[in-house]
């Protein structure tokens, strides 16, 4: 027999439950799980109340079936309205929280071979002297022979130069280029061995008085190791005058590397290079020992740092300089070694990795 009262206790314990479980869903997935839970056609609790009005008299059916539906209703618009207080809290797409902190953007470093040439150019440019560029593939005049090597001279052995598969013709050179005499282009065989060839350029197209410095790439047939690579920075210094003496170049050298590295010592050795005479190796005292040997400076006390000397006489006249009247001096000095000695790095590989961890070591 059909029963003759509905279950109300049955409704008001879905309709308890459903307000408890509504007050903790604070998100779409849990608004839909609730839904199915309570109105899913076949597993929902509401569903389960409908389904038990088969076993009802007709006068209880349609009173439990009012009750029941009541309930579906305002569970749905429960549902609804809490949909919609989600929705009127929700950030529009692409919107920014302002109450979040900023975020800290990556800051960029000076590679420290940029950093060594601005302080290099900083230094020479108090002092007055021109900064000038050249090119970096190079013909056989200005890159040896005009230096005092000629083509048999053993000092082109010395420098283990990069030779081109054909010959380019043309060129110019730095801000000057429109001041290039005709008789200065030709055919490039190779790339620069050093930017002394630029001094070469300058000399050729400009009379004394002469100061400037050259800073830039060069090449060499070199296996990267520790610390050889086949391209390399360096920058030459030249001075052309009256009267200028070796006292000017250490002096010069002296307040050079004392801006570089500090309160060092500055000394130099007799050496030989072709387009100098005399010719000097400079040395600096250790910064890591100060002075008193060290495994650095191989228990010497001193790093070589430059090679530097006196124009050559035959450097001057294949310029069209005259060598009785006029004087010089000249140096170079390698990028690489300054930034090693001056930073403590031991591989000159790092400077041309990439790597962010050794560039972050560097201060903005």
């Amino acid at each position: 027999m059909p029963d003759s009262a509905p279950d109300r206790s049955a409704v008001e314990a879905a309709r308890s439950d459903f307000r408890a479980r509504l007050a903790d869903a604070d998100s779409d997935q849990k608004l839909k799980a609730l839904h199915d839970e309570f109105l899913s056609r076949k597993s929902g609790s509401v569903t389960g109340l409908m389904k038990t009005l088969g076993s009802l008299a007709p006068e209880a059916r349609r009173e439990f079936g009012q009750l029941v539906n009541t309930l579906k209703t305002e569970i749905e618009s429960a549902l609804d309205e809490r949909r919609a207080a989600l929705e009127s809290t929700r950030q529009p797409a692409g919107a920014v929280d302002v109450t979040l902190p900023g975020r800290r953007l990556p800051m960029g470093r000076v590679h420290p071979l940029m950093r060594v040439r601005r302080d290099v150019e900083d230094i020479f440019a108090h002092m007055g002297y021109e900064i000038l560029e050249g090119p970096e593939v190079e013909d056989d005049f200005h890159n040896f022979e005009a230096l005092n090597m000629p083509p048999d001279h053993p000092a082109r052995d010395m420098q283990d130069t990069l030779y081109l598969d054909a010959p380019i013709v043309g060129g110019t050179w730095g801000a000057h280029r429109e001041q290039v005499p005709e008789s200065q282009v030709r055919a490039a065989t190779l790339l620069r061995t050093h930017t002394s060839a630029m001094q070469i350029r300058y000399m050729k197209t400009f009379p004394p008085p002469v100061r400037i410095i050259v800073p830039g790439r060069v090449y060499r047939r070199d296996n990267l190791d520790l610390s050889h690579t086949p391209m390399f920075q360096q920058f030459e210094g030249l001075v052309v005058g009256e009267g200028i003496t070796l006292a000017d170049l250490k002096g010069t050298l002296e307040a050079m590397l004392r801006a570089l590295f500090g309160d060092v010592k500055v000394r130099l050795r007799p050496s030989f290079f072709p387009y100098t005479e005399p010719s000097a190796e400079v040395d600096v005292s250790c910064r890591a020992c100060g002075g008193s040997g060290c495994g650095t400076c191989k228990q010497t006390g001193w790093l070589e740092i430059l090679g530097s000397g006196m124009v050559h006489p035959a450097v001057f006249e294949a310029v069209g300089y005259d060598p009785e009247r006029y004087t010089g001096f000249a140096f170079g000095m390698g990028m690489e070694r300054v930034s090693m000695l001056k930073y403590g790095v031991d591989d000159i590989r790092l400077f041309y990795e990439n790597d962010l961890r050794f560039l972050e070591q560097f201060p903005i």
